[in-house]
């Protein structure tokens, strides 16, 4: 029996482009599976079709034997956005091909678990909002007075708290109606450890986690349905993933970071948070872009983490897997970027690529 890990992932790499086999040949009639981040959903959607046209031999691509009467019996990539926790548990239940999660696994629960994780793209947890008048970008939040609107602790739009930071903004007396997850998220970790280190009462009640007991609000499944819920409700605010927020047309708020800036989410203070992050030396690439002090830097900024097992027991979509993520990491970076998420520089591919070849295999 040898394994992708004696092969070496970088043979099976090799066989891109994939130039004189057909798409049948390529994906076979089984989709790569994969659930969780419904961060990652608008890219993973996008790399998706990009990847079936790919293989299909469409959009000027050269696959030998191939083209529209030869395309996949099914899509390049199967993916449920059922949330960072559950994508976590369905991994390594070896329910799917991967995993997605916004929240990186430390090097011990890896190895526990038999997995691996690598990173695929960078983006922003943004505060959204539904007041009339307020347009995208038009008001702030400290990390202490938006943890106090999460506990229920300012409840009135016009609270001198919020009013405080928002000088010549007319806000209503109204209740603010708070959404936030349901369920185990990424984004709700990301979000809540940015509260967490902005206001002490947060961290003591309620700390950071996928899942939280939270003290006020509707809860709703995934980013989609919490935009959706903050879009249809009058003096609302919740917390989704920026490309939701600009997809949903939603008007997001300004957040203070270490720095005392008060910063809009966008790419590049979301790239701006990434550049000190040292990949090299963490392990397992387990990074919190939420730790970045940097001037210009957005303070809940996110990384999504793919998570694979190191032995896999079904090598094909496992090899199709990694075919994926490749194109889609070398390849996809208009798309990321056309979506507001920030792409992976190309040095960070290469570390992938090395891990890839260090750490993955499959018995075949």
């Amino acid at each position: 029996m040898k394994s992708f890990a004696a092969l070496g992932i970088a043979a099976i790499l090799a066989t891109l482009p994939l130039v004189g086999a057909t798409a049948q040949e390529v994906m076979g009639s089984d989709s790569i599976t994969g659930a969780g981040s419904t961060f990652a959903y608008p890219v993973l959607s996008r790399w998706a079709h990009d990847y079936r046209d790919y293989i299909a031999g469409r959009q000027g691509y050269a696959v030998a034997g191939s083209g529209l009467d030869d395309a996949p019996a099914k899509a390049a990539l199967d993916y449920e956005p059922s949330g960072s926790l559950a994508g976590t548990m369905r991994v390594k239940d070896r329910a799917v091909d991967f995993g997605a999660s916004d929240v990186p696994m430390t090097s011990a629960e890896l190895q526990k678990a038999g997995l691996g994780q690598f990173p695929i793209v960078i983006g922003g947890v943004v505060a959204v909002v539904n007041v009339d008048g307020v347009e995208a970008g038009a008001i702030s939040f400290s990390g202490a007075t938006l943890a106090d609107i999460f506990l229920g602790k300012v409840a009135k739009w016009n609270d001198p708290a919020i009013a405080a930071l928002n000088p010549g903004l007319t806000l209503p007396d109204a209740d603010i109606a708070v959404v936030h997850r349901s369920k185990g998220s990424g984004t709700t970790f990301n979000f809540a450890q940015y509260l967490a280190k902005a206001s002490p009462e947060w961290q003591q009640k309620i700390g950071a986690d996928t899942l939280l007991e939270w003290p006020v609000g509707a809860a709703v499944r995934g980013n989609e349905g919490v935009a959706n819920a903050v879009r249809d409700t009058a003096n609302s605010i919740g917390y989704v993933e920026y490309a939701q927020a600009v997809k949903s047309g939603l008007s997001y708020a300004r957040i203070e970071n270490g720095a005392g800036q008060f910063v809009s989410p966008e790419p590049k203070s979301f790239q701006a948070a990434a550049a000190s992050a040292d990949w090299a030396k963490a392990g397992d690439f387990a990074l919190l872009l939420t730790e970045s002090n940097g001037a210009d830097a957005y303070p809940i900024a996110a990384t999504v983490f793919v998570l694979m097992h190191k032995q896999a027991d079904a090598p094909r979509r496992t090899r199709n897997a990694f075919r994926f993520f490749q194109r889609s990491l070398e390849q996809g970076a208009a798309d990321a970027a056309e979506l507001g998420y920030v792409p992976l520089p190309a040095a960070l591919v290469r570390q992938i690529k090395d891990y890839w070849s260090a750490n993955f295999g499959a018995d075949s």
